[in-house]
């Protein structure tokens, strides 16, 4: 359920709502804007009256939320919610390009690939420490000594730093060094992580798993947002369907579903998503022009013998000439990097 107050509500009034609606045993979520005030009410909302409610001087209407998600919820929240990291601004008009390699290897390799991405306009950096794999016998990654390379990356060029966390038992780790904490795909629905992230302060990066709805990604999204954080950035970075020439198979309306149903920033994950470098840029493109507040983009100074993910990182050139492009679009879409 929404409250939504007048524009002339007082504070007293609004203060005394809220106050009659905790006392119904329900939460109250503020949600205050220059001319306006909405209260979100989550709970057993079957035992407020809405005729009495509007019977108020001070409220405007009641609406009820159908979806089942509701801090996520526009309605909830009107105005884009807007991350901010460090001097980093996501969502709201604000584009945040995060890039780097899938996998730290080595500090030469980390700290050249962290220059070249900044120098091409990047402004985070993307790197694994702890990997996801689909094969047990494959690079699981440098764990704390990749966090340690990280933190090292982004004293040198100071970028934040965007990072995976696999489990309960490394979070508290990995937000030690991370500047943006990400669930990967495949922990979606891992809902005691979602609580942990949700528990702590370190803003989240939330990808669409394989085969989830938007609905079940937005319901993700309030595991997180319930437990307290609010600094939730969502992924898509393509859902599994038939075809197989890609690795993944983009969905850019989900940035338009996104956009109408939540407030939340979404970015793209085009290398994901196809699998295939020589596709990176023109779904980067795309990705921008149709509403996303940014990119996640895997970059390697030498792909050819990277650890993980070499056929779908761009080269640092290649990056560059995707920024040019991403940056004229920006432009036309009214958008800042």
């Amino acid at each position: 359920m929404v409250i939504v107050m007048k524009p002339t509500a007082s504070e007293e009034s609004i203060q005394n709502m809220v106050s009659k609606i905790e006392n119904l045993h329900c939460k109250v979520h503020i949600s205050q804007g220059e001319n306006y005030c909405i209260l979100g009410i989550i709970g057993e909302t079957s035992k407020i009256n809405a005729d009495q409610i509007e019977a108020y001087d001070s409220v405007e209407k009641v609406i009820y939320v159908q979806h089942s998600f509701k801090l996520a919820s526009r309605l909830f929240h009107p105005e884009d919610t807007i991350v901010t990291v460090d001097n980093v601004k996501i969502g709201g008009g604000n584009l945040g390009i995060m890039a780097g390699p899938c996998a730290v290897e080595s500090e030469d390799q980390l700290l050249t690939i962290a220059k070249l991405v900044k120098e091409s306009g990047a402004n985070l950096l993307r790197g694994g420490a702890y990997k996801p794999r689909t094969s047990p016998y494959s690079f699981q990654g440098m764990e704390e000594e990749g966090l340690k390379l990280l933190k090292k990356a982004k004293e040198a060029t100071g970028l934040p730093i965007v990072t995976e966390v696999m489990d309960t038992e490394t979070y508290d780790i990995v937000a030690k060094y991370a500047d943006i904490v990400q669930i990967g795909a495949r922990n979606m629905q891992n809902f005691p992580l979602l609580k942990k992230v949700g528990k702590g302060t370190v803003p989240v990066l939330l990808k669409r798993g394989l085969a989830a709805t938007i609905e079940e990604l937005l319901m993700a999204a309030e595991y997180i947002m319930s437990e307290g954080n609010q600094n939730v950035i969502l992924c898509e970075r393509g859902i599994r369907t038939f075809e197989t020439y890609t690795r993944n198979t983009l969905d850019l309306s989900a940035v338009l579903a996104v956009k109408e149903l939540s407030h939340l920033p979404i970015i793209v994950d085009p290398s994901h998503a196809s699998g295939k470098w020589a596709m990176v840029e023109p779904l980067s493109k795309a990705a921008i022009a149709v509403g996303a507040d940014g990119l996640e983009i895997e970059v390697h100074n030498n792909p050819e013998q990277a650890v993980s993910d070499g056929a779908q990182s761009l080269k640092p050139g290649k990056f560059d000439h995707l920024m040019k492009s991403v940056r004229t679009i920006a432009e036309i879409t009214d958008k800042k990097i």
